[in-house]
C-alpha cells in the first residue's frame, strides 16, 4: 500500500468527538502495519505530562483503532542522548505523527537544533500522514505566537520563528489556530486569545508573502499533497486573513492547494460557492466541550419531560451517556465530567419518578371515565335514584375523585387529603 502525502492540520478538539470521523478517514489510509507516534514535546513541561500521553492513546485506541507509541520526547534539553535519539528514530520510522496540546514555545524550545523538522518534512515529500493540532499547529507555519506569554503574562505582542513545515510546501503563512475562540465572553479571545487588537499589531510586523491562516476550534484543514486539494472539515471554518482582509471557507469545502500558495486566488465566485454550500448543508450538532453537551441535553431532556414525551427524555439520558464516553479521551477536560455525571445521574432520578407517577396528566388520563360516570349519576339523579347518586358518588371517592355539585352541574377534582 502506498503510503499518502498528507499534513492536517486541527484548531483544536483533536482528542474529542467532534474529530473522530477525520482521524478514521486519515487511518484509512494506512496500512495495518504502518506504525504511528504520538509526539509528546508540547505538553512535555505539564506535570501530567504521562496521564495526558495515556489519554491520547486511549483516544485513538479506541475512538480510531489505531496504536500510537509514544515518542517519549517531553524534554530534549539537557535528556540523555540515547533516550532522545531513540524518539527521533520513533518519528523517524513512522507513517503517521500526531502532536496536540501544550505550548509552542516550549515545543519549539526543546526541538530547536534537532532533526524533528527535517523529519516532518522528509515525511510529507517521501510519504506518510503528519497531523498537529493545537499549540502544535502553531509551530507549522513561518512564525509562531507564544500566546501563553502574550496572553498570560503580559509580553509585548511579538512573533516567533516557526517550524515552517507549510512553507516547505509552499504554503507562507503564520497558522493559528483556536480562531474564533470565545472564551473570553465579553474581552476578545479571538485569535488564538489575541484579539483583533494584537493581531492587527502582529500582523504589521509580518514580511509581504507571509499572511494569517485561522483555524477555528474543533474545525480541520487536511492537505493533500498527492490530490494537490486542500479539504476543511469540522465545525467551523478556515480563515485566509491578507492585511486584515478575511476570506472564510466553509467546513465541506474543497479547493486546490494552490489556493493556499497563492490566497490572491480566491475569488468572489468561489466565495458565494461557498456561501450556497452552506446554506444547503444540513446544520450537524457539534458541542465544544463536555460541559456545553451536558447543558444542551439537559435542556433536551426537560423539554421532553414538559412535552411527556419519554422517548425523548429517554434518548437524551442516552446521548449524555454516550457524550461522557465520547469526551473521556479529551486532554482538556476538568471538572466537566464529574457534571456530566451528576446531571446524567438526575436524568436517571427524574425518568424514575416519571416512570411511577407517569408523564401524562391524570385529569387527561382518567377524565373520559369520570365523565361517563358523571354522566350516569346526571342520569340516575334526574330519575330520584339518589340512592344509585350516591354510590357512585362514594365510588369515586374510593380513588380519590372528589365530585361537587353546583348549579351549573357536577364538577370534580383529585382529592389532596
Amino acid at each position: 500500500m502506498t503510503l499518502p502525502h498528507i499534513l492536517a492540520v486541527m484548531g483544536s478538539g483533536e482528542t474529542s468527538p467532534t474529530m473522530v470521523s477525520t482521524h478514521r478517514m486519515l487511518a484509512a489510509k494506512l496500512a495495518k502495519t504502518s506504525r504511528a507516534v504520538l509526539l509528546d514535546t508540547p505538553y512535555g513541561f505539564q506535570e501530567n505530562a504521562p496521564e495526558l500521553a495515556t489519554k491520547a492513546s486511549e483516544y485513538f485506541q479506541t475512538s480510531i483503532n489505531l496504536v500510537l507509541e509514544v515518542a517519549g520526547l517531553t524534554e530534549i534539553i539537557g535528556a540523555d542522548a540515547l533516550a532522545v535519539e531513540r524518539g527521533l528514530q520513533k518519528v523517524a520510522d513512522a507513517d503517521y505523527v500526531f502532536a496536540g496540546p501544550g505550548s509552542p514555545t516550549y515545543a519549539l524550545r526543546q526541538w530547536s537544533g534537532t532533526s524533528l523538522a527535517g523529519l516532518l518534512n522528509k515525511k510529507l515529500h517521501d510519504g506518510g500522514i503528519v497531523t498537529f493540532a493545537s499549540a502544535a499547529a502553531l509551530t507549522l507555519g513561518k512564525f509562531t505566537l507564544p500566546v501563553y506569554e502574550i496572553y498570560k503574562v503580559g509580553e509585548d505582542p511579538r512573533w516567533l520563528d516557526g517550524l515552517n513545515i507549510l512553507g516547505e510546501i509552499g504554503i507562507n503563512v503564520a497558522l493559528i489556530p483556536h480562531y474564533n475562540n470565545a472564551e473570553g465572553g465579553h474581552h476578545d479571545t479571538r485569535f488564538c486569545y489575541m484579539g483583533e487588537r494584537r493581531l492587527a499589531i502582529l500582523e504589521r510586523e509580518l514580511p509581504d508573502d507571509v499572511y494569517v491562516l485561522g483555524v477555528d476550534e474543533h474545525t480541520g484543514l487536511v492537505i493533500d499533497l498527492d490530490a494537490e486539494t486542500v479539504a476543511v472539515v469540522g465545525k467551523g471554518v478556515v480563515t485566509i486573513r491578507v492585511h486584515g482582509e478575511s476570506t472564510q471557507i466553509a467546513s465541506g469545502e474543497t479547493f486546490s492547494v494552490d489556493r493556499l500558495r497563492d490566497p490572491a486566488q480566491a475569488t468572489a465566485r468561489d466565495t458565494t460557492k461557498m456561501a450556497t454550500r452552506v446554506v444547503e448543508l444540513a446544520p450537524a450538532i457539534f458541542d465544544n466541550n463536555l460541559r456545553e453537551a451536558t447543558d444542551r441535553l439537559n435542556q433536551v431532556f426537560l423539554n421532553a419531560l414538559t412535552n411527556s414525551d419519554a422517548d425523548g427524555a429517554a434518548r437524551a439520558a442516552l446521548e449524555l451517556d454516550d457524550a461522557i464516553a465520547g469526551w473521556s479521551g479529551d486532554t482538556l477536560q476538568s471538572d466537566a465530567t464529574d457534571h456530566a455525571r451528576a446531571v446524567l445521574r438526575s436524568m436517571i432520578t427524574r425518568l424514575a419518578a416519571a416512570a411511577t407517577g407517569g408523564l401524562r396528566d391524570p385529569r387527561e388520563v382518567l377524565g373520559p371515565f369520570v365523565q361517563v360516570l358523571l354522566d350516569l349519576r346526571a342520569q340516575v339523579r334526574s330519575d330520584k335514584r339518589f340512592d344509585l347518586s350516591d354510590i357512585i358518588r362514594d365510588r369515586l371517592a374510593a380513588i380519590n375523585v372528589e365530585v361537587r355539585d353546583t348549579p351549573d352541574g357536577a364538577q370534580w377534582g383529585f382529592r389532596t387529603s
